[in-house]
């Protein structure tokens, strides 16, 4: 009598796994491997893990329905091979999950007062009463510190959980974390890409930032690792990009426009935030002088098709009070005070609107080719 597969699978249908209490064939437990020479049949049991304590009994089993069904001459003894079934993955557990939105604060170059929009912004939205962090990304020269006057703060760490977790320090009623609470000030941080990374990644993942309506996420100047990490690791509902009016400055800004609206990227915009739109002397209130050129945010904005979320003058207040630590949005009646309230409501419709008319965000997946 000729041996076939069939006859193999048929046979094994007897074999009843003792928990299961069905068939290991039905059970999906034969390997499609079997193989026939002659009077020699060999085949895989494929079970859950290694340390399987009915591995030992099916085997057996096996054997004993393949000489039963098949034939008593049948080769089959040392020829059952076992195989582990590969252990799915564990879906990756969501960061930030008690944070309804997480707003990018971004440039696409230096020195357009990117910081001082994320730092006021956020106090504006706190006043407002919504509950409010701000995430400095910016790990290479972090200047959120700086402008709350904390650059002296430690965060402690609570166990949440049992895992350490840093509670942000919180000023104006807003969350704050930055790499400069965890360096010194005077040093210069000299770190490769992969380092800087995954101290954002630390930041992010090990924040104790509890719920908040708003997280504001101050981004490094440009297009960098540190962008594309953060969209690889967060949901990011949307960004705001930060220019100055200039031509120069609007060059940049156009390119972190494309970076975050990119196919792979694919994050919304919620708007243009033109700062240093004209200059206000003190004594001269009703003055306006445009320093670095007018209507180049609105005009770049219209180009686009996005919004120009707002437009912030320079006055001497906004430096003195970055450097003080007093943001100039806690002064909801000065030129500046009144401007950034103004953002603030603005970005708050521009969020809603996103959300109402896009489908929630999802962590970014870039392949690589």
């Amino acid at each position: 009598m000729s041996f076939y597969p069939q006859l193999v699978i048929d046979a094994l249908k007897h074999v009843v796994h003792p928990e299961k209490e069905k068939d290991i064939v039905t059970l999906g437990m034969v390997e499609d491997d079997i193989r026939i020479d002659g009077k020699r049949i060999s085949f895989s049991l494929k079970f859950d893990r290694a340390n399987d304590p009915f591995i030992s009994s099916i085997r057996k089993a096996s054997v004993q329905a393949i000489k039963k069904y098949v034939g008593e001459d049948a080769e089959i003894e040392g020829n059952i091979f076992i195989k582990v079934n590969p252990r799915a993955p564990k879906p990756a557990a969501k960061f930030l999950p008690e944070v309804k939105n997480i707003v990018a604060v971004a440039s696409g170059k230096g020195g357009v007062g990117k910081s001082t929009v994320a730092a006021n912004l956020a106090v504006a939205l706190a006043r407002m009463g919504y509950r409010v962090g701000l995430l400095d990304a910016d790990i290479y020269g972090p200047s959120i510190p700086k402008m709350f006057h904390t650059e002296d703060a430690r965060p402690l760490l609570r166990k949440v959980e049992g895992k350490d977790k840093i509670i942000p320090v919180e000023k104006y009623g807003v969350k704050i974390l930055s790499i400069g609470y965890f360096v010194d000030p005077n040093d210069a941080l000299v770190w490769r890409g992969a380092m800087a990374t995954n101290a954002l990644k630390q930041l992010i993942g090990d924040g104790d930032w509890g719920e908040l309506d708003y997280l504001f996420i101050d981004f490094p100047p440009g297009t960098s690792d540190i962008h594309l990490t953060a969209v690889q690791t967060i949901s990011i509902t949307g960004a705001l990009i930060v220019s100055t009016p200039q031509d120069v400055a609007l060059a940049d800004a156009r390119k972190g426009i494309s970076m975050f609206t990119g196919e792979n990227i694919n994050v919304p915009v919620l708007g243009l935030v033109e700062n240093m739109s004209w200059f206000t002397p003190a004594e001269l209130p009703e003055n306006k002088y445009y320093i670095f050129g007018e209507g180049g945010c609105r005009r770049l904005a219209e180009e686009l098709n996005v919004r120009l979320l707002g437009q912030i003058p320079i006055v001497q207040s906004i430096r003195e009070g970055g450097d003080s630590g007093q943001p100039s949005a806690l002064n909801p009646d000065s030129v500046t005070g009144k401007a950034f309230t103004s953002l603030g409501g603005e970005v708050v419709k521009a969020v809603e609107e996103r959300n109402q008319k896009l489908p929630p965000t999802k962590v970014v997946e870039i392949n690589r080719k």
